[in-house]
């Protein structure tokens, strides 16, 4: 499962690499750190790189910590994957030019479009490192369950982020500057900062009202525009009796 990613990086095995396997596993994490990571000093890898030692899982754990792996010990398999993303993003990052004439790969003649969510699996490191990476950049809580923090994030590039609400955004005028002193409450907390709260929660729902008020307003007009001058059918019309 982690066979393209390794073999982006250059690893030595990437096919027979086994994930489960202590040694393989420990060998791994230190050639990335050493070859594409880089995170510590040369002189501060010593703990990493004594991979026979029994405290190297402490020294791991301290390592996932350091470069901010949202990932701990216990999560072997998404953490590695995290840990892969990482190194091809900072590969990518030491040799820019020679990966921007990289060729596309060319189009599928399959006209049929395929749906790339109907053979996600929500199980695999990939998808779990993935949704942890854009809640972390969206500033997302984290959830148990990752499908629940894909949704949330659908849900927020959709109000905020889309094409639509950014134009919204940009349209939106800076409000006038209120001083709340000149606004009298109507009753007393007896907190200052309450008395605040409660007088800046009013001018909102004032505001909310006149919006509604508004939209009230050109409803009417609608109908009105509409009522005010009928169609008249003169073949309907009696004179006398």
């Amino acid at each position: 499962m982690f066979r393209r990613k390794l073999t982006a990086l250059d690893y030595h095995n990437p096919d027979g690499f086994d994930c489960t396997d202590e040694t393989q596993f420990r060998n791994c994490i230190v050639w990335l750190e050493d070859q594409k990571i880089r995170h510590y000093k040369i002189e501060d890898r010593g703990n990493l790189r004594n991979i026979p030692s029994s405290e190297w899982p402490k020294a791991y754990q301290k390592y996932l910590q350091d470069v901010t792996c949202p990932f701990g010990v216990q999560e072997r398999q998404e953490a590695l994957d995290w840990l892969l993303g990482l190194a091809v993003r900072y590969e990518y990052g030491d040799n820019v030019e020679k990966y921007r004439k990289c060729e596309p790969l060319a189009a599928s003649s399959n006209p049929k479009a395929v749906d790339p969510l109907v053979n996600l699996d929500s199980n695999s490191p990939d998808f779990k490192a993935g949704v942890m990476a854009l809640a972390s950049i969206l500033k997302i809580q984290r959830h148990d369950d990752y499908l629940v923090m894909l949704k949330a994030i659908r849900i927020l590039i959709q109000e905020r982020l889309s094409p639509e609400a950014i134009k919204r955004a940009d349209q939106n005028k800076e409000g006038v500057p209120v001083t709340l002193d000149k606004h009298a409450l109507g009753f007393d907390t007896g907190d200052a900062t309450l008395n605040e709260a409660a007088q800046i929660l009013r001018l909102l729902h004032i505001e909310e009202l006149r919006e509604l008020q508004t939209k009230i307003n050109e409803a009417i007009v609608a109908v009105q525009a509409i009522i005010a001058d009928p169609k008249t059918d003169h073949r309907l019309g009696k004179v006398g009796r």
